[in-house]
């Protein structure tokens, strides 16, 4: 035999050996490629048996499996790409899960959550710091779906359709919108997009210019969440999400409508996914003209999101937000019968840049970067109204508005002439922050798991323009440790803490703990679950760079006024607290077909801030001379602060939240909810200094007023007492119909006319107590699918005409009609 036969015939031997030795490799990589699995759980955390799991790549269903009787499932692709897992289960709504990539040899972790079929229960961040279901958190968070978004330009309306929420849009489209949650101020918010803070330094934010382009989600927290947050979250958390590209193709959307009142909107939108890649960018523009004179209202929005898949366990993703508007500020018009000849223009970029790694299977990281920039302008071009040689509140020459009368909703009324405006000026605000985010989350045991997590924020605000606010910078630290679980997926719990150490107020602690238990597990029948549930924190807020620059301390200490700080203890500015407990039942009925929630909750705000008058600046600074009094009252109007702040108020605001739901077939679906509030001033620097700053102003009847705050035993401004929402929406193949209603109760405000009159006098304030009017808020909406590339829209706003929605002096917009189509292109096959 040669050496060529020996050689051959050794291979041929040795073949069989290696095969044997790597067939397990190469059976294991085979079981391995592709592998999705995971467990399919009801809202509970009940293992669901039986349930179809689907796994779907460009349309096609490429693989699928049941969940075994411990809910668990496992399925295979066999190859790279972009999927998606549908699941179904007896009595549960099918659920299509977001796509993500895997890789030829990636193990891909996904477990599944299953909502009743004919309730929504949503999976919510903003109670845990981690993706949860509603029923495994004790928190009051709602959810605000792309349904609930889907016809409209702003997130004003949509707001509305919340327990324990008040919105107040001084004026019509455009005009600046603030947020209540629980009776809290409407600073005391934080408001997120995409994890990043976008409000102004202190926790302020204009919901009335963010258009709802590019917005998928709005989830709301209700109650102190700084634990998780940080400052600004005293009273609630708004957390807004940008939708990701989905289709294996590129697909375009234009949408494009008109109404009345010179109404039009335009919005266009790209998406897609290709393997690691998915995309989005949107654009759109919106203009009206108002129903008042000097009213028109514009906004431009560009938004993109871009994510990258390095492999099936860690993903980078950007998001970016642009948006600049211009709109008419024609100052409570029914104050004065003549409209500001002024402007308010705002630039608002927000961006995120994050890197999330699922380290090991039980612990996940992410990194992000957070970037805001907010550029604000007011400007009053030319002077209205009747101009006059002199006025007291100008310290000199100034216009009046028309002869008017004005009746509040407590029947009281007033008549006669105010002073509309001074002098043109033009102020700006800038608000920049660049934010550094970590998160971890760990799996300790499948019942118990953990979150740390550490931000830094650098913060610069300026006043360009002012002679006498020089710009701000804050440097800010929050940590964070909580832990969440559940015992026997019958009773959930979290605990956690927060420090903060900020730059403006020194470090503050944050506390807040929950739990839920369920008496009765769900199950078929009558009454088919009962839980019950408690919370309790803590949190802060920080001070807006106004407030800080319009500080009393800081004003009285510059000029002399050491006495008036010692005599009327006057501290420098220091962080709003608040505190809340909280406890309720959910209850289920006819197999989960309808559930009722209803809580108790009592918040407590400390040190909160308001205003003091100029007109008080000769009682607070005695020892200057009235001219010189006169002189400082000017320079601070000169540079757009025409009051004062300290922290001197505290209120209460104790009430009960009750909402329902229920689904009726497959496409139709109720909610609805109401809120009693019951606030009350406990403390007013009016009414404490009262025997040195002189008698409060009366109304003819000898009725005590709070001009600019609310006084003791009163109720915070804007505050309704009795609240409440409806909505029903249909959604089927090709038709979808949305109908709400927002209702409010009468509230407590001023029309803030101190001095105001024509003879410098306070005959134009009226008794606060229900000054507002309480309102009625219908509005009707659908769309039709014409083609597979072709639906039409509608959307009704206001059907009663309701002209008291906003606040006292302040029009609202009359019923207004916008209707168009939406084209889609790139509808070939797949998701």
């Amino acid at each position: 035999m040669d050496n060529s036969q020996s050689s051959s015939m050794g291979i041929r031997c040795a073949f069989p050996r290696i095969l044997l030795a790597i067939l397990p490799a190469f059976r294991a990589a085979v079981c391995f490629a592709g592998s999705i699995h995971g467990v399919v759980t009801d809202a509970t955390g009940a293992k669901v048996t039986g349930a179809n799991v689907a796994l779907v790549s460009k349309g096609q269903i490429v693989a699928s499996a049941v969940s075994a009787a411990d809910g668990s499932f496992q399925v295979t692709s066999g190859t790279s790409g972009r999927f998606f897992l549908v699941v179904s289960a007896a009595s549960f709504r099918q659920l299509q899960t977001p796509d993500f990539y895997a890789g030829s040899f990636d193990s891909i972790e996904r477990d599944v959550v299953l909502e009743p079929e004919w309730v929504r229960q949503s999976i919510v961040v903003t109670a845990t710091g981690t993706p949860t279901p509603q029923p495994q958190t004790s928190a009051a968070t709602g959810v605000l779906s792309p349904l609930d978004l889907s016809l409209r330009e702003d997130l004003v309306s949509s707001l509305r359709l919340m327990p324990g929420t008040a919105v107040i849009q001084a004026g019509q489209r455009g005009a600046q919108t603030s947020l209540f949650i629980r009776g809290g101020d409407s600073d005391d918010n934080k408001v997120l997009l995409d994890g990043v803070e976008v409000g102004d330094l202190g926790g302020q934010f204009d919901f009335g210019t963010q258009a709802a382009t590019a917005i998928e989600r709005a989830e709301i927290y209700r109650g102190p969440d700084s634990n998780l947050y940080g400052a600004d979250a005293d009273a609630g958390v708004v957390s807004l999400t940008t939708p990701h590209g989905t289709t294996s193709f590129p697909s375009l959307i234009f949408r494009g409508d008109a109404g009345n009142f010179n109404t039009s909107h335009e919005d266009l939108e790209l998406a897609g996914a290709r393997g690691k890649l998915d995309y989005l960018g949107a654009f759109s523009w919106f203009q009206t003209g108002n129903a008042l004179p000097n009213d028109e209202f514009h906004l431009a929005t560009a938004a993109a999101n871009v994510g990258w898949q390095l492999n099936g366990n860690t993903q980078i993703r950007a998001t970016a937000h642009y948006g600049v508007g211009a709109t008419g500020v024609p100052n409570a018009y029914d104050f004065f019968h003549v409209a500001d000849d002024a402007t308010e223009k705002t630039q608002n970029i927000f961006m995120s840049a994050s890197i999330g790694n699922q380290t090991t299977v039980n612990f996940h990281n992410e990194v992000r970067y957070g970037l805001t920039r907010k550029r604000e302008q007011d400007t009053l071009w030319t002077l209205s109204g009747t101009p006059v040689a002199f006025t007291n509140y100008c310290f000199g020459p100034g216009t009046l508005g028309n002869p008017v009368a004005i009746t509040g909703a407590n029947g009281y009324s007033v008549s006669g002439q105010a002073v509309l405006d001074c002098s043109t000026y033009k102020s700006q605000l800038v608000s920049n922050r660049d934010q550094l985010i970590y998160r971890g989350d760990i799996t300790i045991t499948p019942r118990l798991g953990a979150l740390i997590g550490f931000q830094y924020e650098d913060e610069r605000g300026a006043e360009p323009g002012s002679s006498i606010y020089p710009p701000v910078e804050r440097t800010n630290y929050d940590y964070l440790a909580a832990v969440h679980g559940n015992f026997k997926s019958r009773f959930y719990y979290t605990l956690g803490g927060g420090l903060e150490h900020y730059s403006l107020f020194g470090v503050q602690t944050t506390p807040r703990a929950g739990a839920s238990f369920y008496v009765l597990r769900p199950r078929s029948g009558v009454f088919s679950g009962t839980r019950v549930f408690g919370n309790f924190g803590e949190a802060v807020r920080e001070p807006s760079l106004p407030q800080q620059d319009d500080s009393l301390y800081n004003f009285l200490a510059a000029n002399g006024g050491q006495s008036t700080i010692q005599q009327l203890h006057i501290s420098p500015l220091a962080a709003p607290q608040a505190r809340t407990y909280e406890g309720g039942v959910e209850q289920s009925f006819l197999s989960e077909h309808i559930l009722f929630r209803t809580s108790y909750f009592h918040n407590e705000f400390g040190k909160e801030i308001e205003s003091v008058g100029l007109d008080l600046i000769p009682e607070l600074l005695p020892n200057l001379t009235a001219v010189q009094q006169q002189q400082l009252e000017q320079i601070l109007q000169a540079n757009f602060a025409y009051e004062l702040d300290i922290n001197s108020e505290a209120f209460r605001a104790q009430g009960v939240e009750a909402t329902v739901e229920s689904g009726i077939g497959k496409n139709l679906f109720f909610r609805g909810g109401y809120t009693y509030l019951d606030a009350v001033v406990q403390r007013s620097f009016t009414n404490d200094d009262e025997a040195l700053l002189g008698p409060i102003p009366t109304f003819t009847n000898g009725i005590p007023i709070g001009p600019y705050s609310p006084l003791e035993g009163a109720r915070p401004f804007r505050r309704s007492p009795h609240t409440g929402f409806f909505s029903a929406t249909y959604a089927a193949h090709k038709l979808t119909g949305i109908f709400t209603t927002a209702l409010a109760s009468r509230s407590d405000d001023s029309t803030y006319l101190e001095g105001q009159d024509a003879s410098g006098g306070n005959s134009l304030l009226l008794p606060n107590r229900n000054l507002d009017y309480g309102y009625a808020r219908l509005d009707l909406g659908g769309s039709y699918q014409l083609f597979k590339w072709m639906s039409i829209y509608a959307q009704t706003e206001n059907l009663l005409s309701d002209q008291h929605i906003a606040p006292i002096g302040y029009p609202s917009l009359p019923m207004n009609v916008r209707a168009g189509l939406q084209l889609q292109w790139g509808i070939g096959s797949g998701r």
